[in-house]
This record gives structure tokens, C-alpha cells and sequence, in this order.
């Protein structure tokens, strides 16, 4: 296309989880917390109103000092940004250059190739284990690679890889080593110590799930501070406004409803695995705020079961990955809204059963 770069012309461009326009959906699809956020960013982001004709903290100081008393760092070692999906592109500007290479497991977050593409870069899948753990493959040695994004938890497997096995990938790689923990709240673990015992790695976090902000848009890094030094020349001058830096500062101080919303999650999740499971689904034991649901010899069922939930106004996220194959990703939603999918997927189930009984 005339003017436009060929790298942005050639691109398929990230495609996003179906967002319905009508509110006639309930929203199983994108990994969004069902219940409010605290009280406190109400209350915060009403009192950060009065100073909308001013200019935001640049480096978002409110929420790296309020987030280092929580997560034992100095302010110095994190970098606020406009979403994790923010942090993740300043992160791949400042690191990656055209003709570089980005690694990234397979299957993973669909974002992390486009993010290559637009450098100009090119980009290298490896897979997984049959068992969702890391291979040789992932420290394969190449000079060219300069970043390696690994969600963990993965999506949309919910999968996790140990602590001490990311410390031993982060020693074989000749590049950063960047744990996208999106959904660390919900793991049994995380990875923030590994910053500070190796200098390749850093981990970005955001507040769209397990704190209820996805409206708002805000996600940290943590690394060391020389590497912030250097992303911070990369970033927008104020790539986070008030109303975010607010909100993000009063979640992060209010860890008794963190905790509370986390564990009503992860009761609703466990009733939602065990639940797809007995009706013929294999399902990893998930990690995260969602499950991944495959089920065996299934033709176009996943698809058609999307679509089903669809007419009857529930959306979930169908998912195909060449050489992997499909799948059904849930969001876990409210215990009612949970229940309500289920006995949806039943009676598809059984209606399918009946049809191929009659044939």
C-alpha cells in the first residue's frame, strides 16, 4: 500500500477477544475479572478528578512507591505503562531491531508476532513439552535473538514452568528473558525474586485481570534499573494518565480485597475444570483466571460449540494454532454466570449425542 511501510502493509495485525457492543453478552472471552474493583479506586480516581488540567506524573511515582512497600523492590526497579501490552512494546522497541529475532513459546499470546512485525524483526516459536514445560529448543544458542517473551502462567493453556527451571533458561540465553506474569495473581508462585538474582530477567504485570482494571488501562514492569533507565527513552512522555496512576496506586495498597476476589476465583475455576473434564473435555490444570478446553477427536465441535454459546448469549474465545490445533478458552465468571455456561455446554453435548445416535 502507497506510503504505508511494507513490514505494516504485509501484517495481519493483533486481532483482540470479541468484544460485544451490545450488552447482550455475558463475557467468558477475554479474561476479565466479574467482580468490582475496590472500593478504594472509586474513591481515587473521584479525588484524582479535580486535577485533570494538570499534566500526570510522567514516571507514575505515586504507584512505583506505593508498589515497592508491597512487592519488597526499590521504586527504581519498575516502569509503569499504559497496559502490560505497553510495557511489552517499549520493551521490544528498545530491544529488538529489524532483522533481530524475537523467541517465543508456542502456543502463546498471539500479540508478542505482531509486536516483532512491526519492528521489522522477525520472530521464532518454540513448543512446548507434551506436558507444558520447556525444552532444549528454548535455549537454542543464536546471537540473533535478542528478547524471549514467556507468559507464565501461558495463555491460553493456564500452564505455569517452575521458578528454578526459568533461572536455568535465563543462564543459557545470550538475551533478556521477559516472564509476562498477566496472571501470576492467580499462581501458586511468582517470579519477581528471579529479578533481582539474575540481570537478564524482568517481569511485567497487569492490573486488566486479577485486580478488575481492564477499562483502565495501566501494567508495570520490574527490572534492574539501568534497563529502566534505558526504556524509559523509549516510552511515551506521559504514556499513563492521572486517573490510572490513581486507581493503579489505592489496588495495589488494598491487598485484603486482592486476596479475597483471588480466592473466589480460584474456587470457581477449580468447579469449572472439574466440571468441563466430566463432560469429556482434557483440561490442563490452569493457573490463571481461565481454562483451556480440548476436546478429544473434535472435528469442528469447538467451533460449533462457540457459536452455540454465542446464540445463547454467552461468548468464549475459540482458539486455532497451526500445527496445534483448537480449542475453547473460558474466562472464569461469577459461580451463576459459570454454572449457567456449563449446563449450556451439557445440553450441547447431549444434543450432539442424540443427533449421532439417530444417525
Amino acid at each position: 500500500m502507497q506510503y504505508v511501510r511494507d513490514n505494516i502493509a504485509q501484517m495481519g495485525g493483533y486481532i483482540s477477544g470479541e468484544q460485544s457492543q451490545t450488552g447482550d453478552f455475558i463475557k467468558l472471552n477475554t479474561n476479565e475479572n466479574p467482580y468490582p474493583a475496590s472500593e478504594r479506586v472509586r474513591e481515587a480516581i473521584a479525588k484524582a478528578a479535580h486535577t485533570l488540567n494538570l499534566y500526570p506524573n510522567a514516571m507514575g511515582t505515586p504507584f512505583r512507591k506505593a508498589a515497592a512497600e508491597v512487592l519488597g523492590v526499590d521504586p527504581s526497579w519498575i516502569m509503569c505503562g499504559n497496559g502490560s501490552d505497553d510495557i511489552l512494546t517499549i520493551v521490544t522497541r528498545a530491544l529488538v531491531g529489524e532483522q533481530n529475532k524475537l523467541r517465543l513459546p508456542y502456543p502463546s499470546y498471539i500479540l508478542y508476532k505482531s509486536l516483532a512485525e512491526l519492528q521489522g524483526a522477525q520472530w521464532e516459536e518454540v513448543d512446548y513439552s507434551s506436558d507444558w514445560k520447556i525444552t532444549d529448543a528454548f535455549s537454542r544458542p543464536d546471537d540473533n535473538v535478542k528478547l524471549f517473551f514467556l507468559p507464565n502462567p501461558n495463555s491460553p493453556t493456564g500452564t505455569t514452568v517452575l521458578p528454578d527451571d526459568l533461572l536455568a533458561l535465563a543462564d543459557k540465553l545470550s538475551c533478556p528473558l521477559l516472564i509476562d506474569e498477566a496472571y501470576a495473581d492467580f499462581n501458586e508462585f511468582n517470579c519477581l525474586e528471579l529479578v533481582k538474582q539474575r540481570p537478564n530477567i524482568m517481569v511485567s504485570r497487569t492490573f486488566s485481570k486479577s485486580y478488575a482494571l481492564a477499562g483502565l488501562r495501566f501494567g508495570f514492569l520490574v527490572a534492574r534499573p539501568e534497563l529502566i533507565e534505558q526504556f524509559v527513552k523509549v516510552k511515551d512522555s506521559y504514556n499513563c494518565d492521572a486517573l490510572s496512576i490513581a486507581a493503579a496506586s489505592a489496588a495495589i495498597q488494598d491487598q485484603d480485597w486482592l486476596r479475597q476476589t483471588v480466592a473466589k476465583i480460584k474456587a470457581t475455576r477449580a468447579h469449572l475444570t472439574d466440571k468441563m473434564r466430566a463432560l469429556g473435555f482434557t483440561v490442563p490444570d490452569s493457573h490463571a483466571n481461565f481454562t483451556w478446553n480440548v476436546f478429544p477427536n473434535a472435528g469442528t465441535l469447538h467451533k460449533d460449540l462457540y457459536s452455540y454459546l454465542k446464540q445463547n448469549g454467552y461468548l468464549v474465545r475459540h482458539m486455532d494454532y497451526p500445527g496445534y490445533g483448537d480449542g475453547l478458552r473460558i474466562s472464569v465468571g461469577t459461580d451463576e454466570d459459570t454454572d449457567r455456561c456449563l449446563a449450556l455446554v451439557e445440553r450441547y453435548l447431549n444434543d450432539v449425542g442424540r443427533r449421532s445416535a439417530g444417525a
